[in-house]
């Protein structure tokens, strides 16, 4: 064992020397010689549970994962509770249904813009920012992309948002109903940015969803599916 430790050892200085071989391939040398995980080796494996989690995610969310979820269904925001009420009572509540369901649409069809821009923040990631994660709270990956991504995010889905809204005909929809709202004698008028409401209620569902995998793969050892995940959060498990 010391022999190979001594063998191992020359190897590793020796590709030190050579700035043709990897940072990869020489942590995996000293690992060898080690036993530890080296910060190369504990930064792949982090942004491998990164990217899984992010995938994850948005995949649940795009396929019925707002409409189907109470968690993260986009409902009547409370600025409209007492407009929509009115307007059940007067005989529109399937107009109304509809155009909850088409908000929880237009969010399931913006989500899938988010992956990219996730796995772009996880490849810019450095070493502070992986330490940072692994040894932070149970939700610091996630906070990390808000801080990240969220002004990317809400560019990416606010015309997103607009056009399938246009696309499915909700925009129409929600400016007859205010109308008809407005026009009942002795309500207050309404006014309201319906685009805004729609971005800022599915990137909420999404992070709280990003939340919830991130959870699961420090708590849960089974949601480690690879060696090197587990090699990893045992460090964190310490």
């Amino acid at each position: 064992m010391f022999l190979k430790s001594i063998i191992v050892s020359t190897a590793v200085l020796f590709l030190v020397s050579c700035q043709s071989i990897s940072d990869n391939t020489i942590g995996a040398l000293q690992e060898m010689v080690t036993g530890e995980l080296t910060e190369s080796s504990i930064g792949s494996g982090l942004k491998q549970a990164l990217d899984k989690g992010v995938v994850k995610a948005t995949q649940n969310l795009s396929n019925g994962g707002y409409s189907r979820n109470a968690l993260y269904r986009i409902t009547v925001p409370e600025d409209l509770q007492k407009f929509t009420s009115t307007l059940k009572k007067i005989g529109f509540r399937s107009e109304v249904q509809n155009f909850e369901n088409k908000m929880n649409e237009a969010a399931e069809q913006a989500v899938l813009k988010a992956t990219p821009i996730f796995l772009d923040a996880v490849s810019e990631m450095t070493l502070k920012d992986v330490n940072a994660i692994l040894m932070g709270k149970q939700t610091a990956a996630t906070d990390f992309f808000k801080r990240t991504t969220t002004p990317k995010l809400r560019k990416e889905y606010l015309p997103i948002v607009k056009s399938k809204m246009s696309e499915i005909g909700l925009v129409g929809e929600f400016n007859k109903m205010i109308d008809k709202y407005n026009s009942i004698p002795f309500t207050d008028k309404l006014s309201f940015s319906l685009e805004s409401y729609i971005t800022d209620e599915a990137l909420k569902g999404l992070f709280d969803q990003l939340a919830e995998a991130e959870k699961d793969i420090r708590k849960n050892p089974a949601a480690r599916t690879t060696e090197l995940l587990k090699r990893v959060f045992a460090k964190q498990d310490k």
